[in-house]
């Protein structure tokens, strides 16, 4: 049976992966943008790590003051809203304002930095819709 030899040698070669990875790997512009140094410096401030944290540690708190307060219920409550809130997203290739957050919050009535000259990290970087969408999507 020549049909039954050729299919036990197709599959007993080894075919080589022709993927990237380990010490050769390129890097992909396209699903990581491109390098910056400046991420992985140390920060130049002892303050800084704080200061990207600012909004998670004053979410603790506030969540601790409110269970203190008004007992577990009211803190799971409000954390079951944020979580359900972060959910809800625009595309990725969009800018979400996320209106919704900042009203649980309280800080829809508040003009900050991130209203007037918004936050840097957030540039308005415009890629490529259907790569990213299926980036986020684990697609790819």
């Amino acid at each position: 049976n020549s049909r039954g030899a050729s299919s036990l040698l197709k599959d007993s070669i080894p075919l080589p992966d022709f993927s990237a990875s380990g010490a050769f790997e390129g890097h992909d512009l396209l699903r990581r943008g491109f390098t910056s140094v400046k991420s992985e410096l140390l920060p130049s401030h002892p303050l800084e790590p704080s200061e990207k944290n600012f909004q998670l540690n004053q979410d603790k708190t506030n969540f601790t003051t409110l269970r203190n307060i008004q007992g577990l219920h009211a803190s799971l409550k409000l954390q079951m809203e944020f979580r359900a809130v972060k959910q809800v997203q625009r595309l990725p290739f969009l800018h979400s304002s996320n209106i919704a957050l900042d009203t649980l919050r309280g800080n829809d009535e508040c003009i900050s930095f991130e209203d007037i000259l918004n936050d840097p990290s957030q540039s308005e970087v415009m890629g490529e819709p259907h790569m990213m969408t299926e980036y986020k999507l684990g697609l790819l």
